[in-house]
């Protein structure tokens, strides 16, 4: 009925479009407003000694499908870990879970990141300008940053007074999605706001299979839908911001939701009964996850000649359930009274504060001192267990200086300490000691297994420090190289979770003597800009003492139709790899692009690579732009990953391909309509994503896809 709503204002938009008064351009595409020349962003990552990728407009229009990391991936060195045709996680440079931070308006956004089934709560229609850090960032970002950042910043502010908006539709044919986004915004003299309201809806996806395989067990796809795999997400958020010469204030309050369903025979046990066709493609049946984040913060602004100081504040409520029909291998254990389908649920309360003050010395030295602290608070509910109730609180100080005696170098240095605790609470589990009573276990056993989790009070304490060169002999060359030493606390999972988590079909078991994540880390990069012609090499490594990961034990779990216990485990380990792109100009409005990404991973304890490698992979594409008009056709390698940890699947390698266009029709002054219309993997091929959550049970990725975007911008001046 919402988007129905939405349609339905189109045209009052295209009439206030039509009588726009005409005013100074500002450039519309997808998502917020950005400057056409080189914008701030672009200028802050050029002086950095990090690797750091600029992702402005343009590229979030061609790339964008209603999943931001599934539009993130299309960056070199960047993957997406999907949960289904809905939602997905970032990883970079083959790390993912709490090794990477995302921001959002400064602040650090804070769900069940740690599990391959949770996906990120933004709104993809509200991301503006996106800088991704790209290698070990834990000096500025702290701990949970060990392998990368995804900095989402806030909305370009116009620089005249008006009213504007933009009502953006989006229809996606692999899984029937219908959705709309409708945003007004205000800029007044001091005063500016914007208000977002967005909505999807999507069905069952389509998958090029008649028949997947989980044990050689064959179970049958229906009308080659999966079924159960339809969704909703409903997202509002409010940003406003106050400047008056000095000072500035933003504010910004945003509430996700968002439900699909589970696979049923990705869920537990497979069994073929569960997947047969009940002839709705999209309702939304047991099993399935629903999780509402919202979101409070503020980032506030003062700036003096030589001094600029800012502070922000966040408060966050991720609530995430899992709902399946009521089972228990325990004789003794009852439904419960109240929601007996609730199996599992985290209700996580996250309180952020930092302060940074950034001081200019002079021309050529800069100093930036900042703290931050976090508080959190995990409550569980539901008929099953996997993680513990716990309460976490981390805080950190930084130093950094940089020193630029010209244009010519550059040189950064930093130091960041980190402290952390943890007090996680016990969980006893009375019907698996009934249980495990009747199997005939001695009571040292029993006393030994019926504690799901025991009382955990640990404190941590790390620093990390780096070291960057900027070199720029020329406008065409740059070096940039950074050496340093990174860290990570372990987080609640890694510590106590202790459980059958169904989304990935294993026992899995915290340790709680593990120690913090160590290693040192190399990263560098070329950039050569000559006429029409663009190259970027970035290579990496990094040494880990104590990389922490789940590892095979060999041990039977005793629950019963768990198999293997799965044990979070620290060990050396060593990453290894390197981005590519080049980038030409060609004639008649033609440009080639061509970029690579591989990543290699060793555990030098057992000698076997990492579980969760990204293969290798390339995309070539061919771009025709001239005035409202643009074309691209794009061949997508994916090569096979042989390189795999123990009782890991190796996945085969496949080549895509991928056509769209765009297209803007000007409607009365400087507004235009923006259509975007993009077909991916255009043959139908059946391939798999190695990081996929469906990945164990052989699920391939969606089939072809035909998309249609259409934005309806309009602005007033006042």
């Amino acid at each position: 009925m919402r988007i129905g709503i939405i349609s339905g204002v189109i045209g009052l938009f295209v009439t206030l479009s039509v009588h726009a008064q005409k005013s100074d351009s500002i450039k519309s595409m997808l998502l917020p407003d950005v400057v056409v020349t080189e914008s701030y962003q672009q200028r802050q990552a050029k002086k950095s000694a990090l690797t750091v990728e600029v992702v402005e407009q343009e590229f979030l229009r061609k790339h964008f499908t209603g999943n931001f990391m599934q539009a993130m991936e299309n960056i070199p060195g960047v993957q997406a870990m999907d949960i289904g045709s809905g939602f997905s996680k970032p990883m970079i440079r083959g790390m993912g879970f709490n090794r990477i931070a995302v921001l959002e308006n400064g602040i650090k956004q804070e769900g069940q990141q740690w599990g391959a089934d949770h996906g990120l709560e933004l709104d993809a229609f509200n991301i503006g300008a996106v800088n991704v850090l790209k290698g070990p960032s834990s000096l500025l970002y702290g701990s949970d940053a060990m392998g990368g950042v995804i900095d989402i910043t806030p909305p370009l502010i116009p620089s005249v007074d008006m009213l504007f908006g933009d009502v953006t539709l989006l229809g996606k044919s692999v899984n029937g999605t219908l959705a709309g986004s409708l945003m007004l915004g205000l800029k007044k003299n001091a005063w500016y706001a914007q208000i977002r309201y967005s909505e999807q809806h999507f069905g069952d996806y389509r998958i090029p299979a008649d028949t997947i395989v989980y044990l050689t067990q064959k179970m049958p796809v229906y009308g080659r839908k999966l079924k159960n795999t339809a969704g909703i997400e409903r997202n509002i958020g409010l940003f406003v911001q106050y400047q008056r010469k000095r000072y500035r204030a933003d504010y910004s309050v945003s509430n996700v939701y968002q439900k699909t369903g589970f696979f049923p025979g990705a869920h537990g046990v497979p069994d073929a009964s569960r997947v047969e066709d009940d002839g709705n493609s999209r309702n939304i049946e047991l099993p399935y996850s629903k999780v509402n984040h919202l979101k409070v913060t503020t980032h506030q602004q003062y700036a003096w000649e030589k001094l600029i100081l800012s502070g922000d504040l966040g408060f966050q409520n991720n609530h995430r359930e899992e709902w399946s029909a009521f089972h228990t291998h325990y004789g003794s254990q009852p439904a419960p009274e109240k929601n007996p389908d609730k199996e599992l649920a985290f209700d996580l309360n996250t309180y952020s504060a930092s302060v940074k003050a950034r001081i200019i010395g002079s021309s050529s030295w800069e100093h930036t001192l900042g703290w931050d602290g976090q508080h959190q608070q995990n409550d569980i509910s539901g008929y099953s267990f996997l993680l513990p109730e716990y309460h976490r609180s981390t805080t950190g100080l930084l130093w950094l200086t940089t020193y630029r005696p010209d244009n010519v170098w550059s040189v950064s240095g930093g130091m960041r300490y980190d402290y952390g605790y943890i007090d996680i609470s016990s969980h006893e589990d009375v019907y698996l000691a009934d249980y495990l009573r009747k199997q005939g276990y001695d009571e040292e056993q029993i006393n030994f297994y019926k504690w799901n989790s025991h009382p955990v009070k640990k404190h941590f304490g790390d620093y990390s420090f780096s070291l960057g060169l900027v070199w720029t002999p020329s406008e065409q060359h740059m070096v940039k190289v950074n050496i340093g030493r990174s860290f990570r606390l372990p987080g609640a999972n890694e510590l106590a979770a202790n459980g059958v988590h169904h989304g990935t079909f294993r026992h899995e078991q915290g340790d709680a003597s593990l120690k913090s994540e160590q290693g040192w880390q190399m990263d560098a990069s070329y950039n050569l800009r000559y006429h029409g012609l663009s190259v970027s090499v970035s290579p990496f490594v990094s040494w880990f003492s104590n990389y922490i990961f789940l590892r095979p034990t060999g041990e039977w779990s005793v629950l019963p139709h768990a198999g293997q216990i799965y044990r979070y485990t620290g060990a050396e380990a060593l990453f290894a790899g390197t981005e590519a792109t080049i980038d030409i100009d060609l004639p008649y409005h033609f440009n080639y692009r061509i970029s690579g990404e591989y990543v290699y991973t060793y555990n030098c304890d057992e000698h076997i690579p990492l579980s969760f490698s990204p293969p290798f992979g390339m995309r070539n594409t061919l771009t025709w732009q001239k005035k409202r008009y643009m074309f691209y056709a794009e061949w997508q390698l994916i090569a096979r990953q042989n390189r795999v940890d123990r009782n890991e699947d190796r996945t085969p390698g496949a080549n895509l391909f991928h056509l769209g266009g765009s297209l803007n029709i000007p409607v009365g002054g400087n507004n235009k309509i923006e259509i975007t219309l993009t077909a991916r993997n255009i043959f139908n091929t059946r391939y798999y994503n190695h990081l996929s959550f469906y990945r164990k049970v052989e699920i391939p990725e969606p089939g072809r896809n035909f998309q249609l975007l259409i934005k309806i911008p309009f602005k007033k001046l006042l």
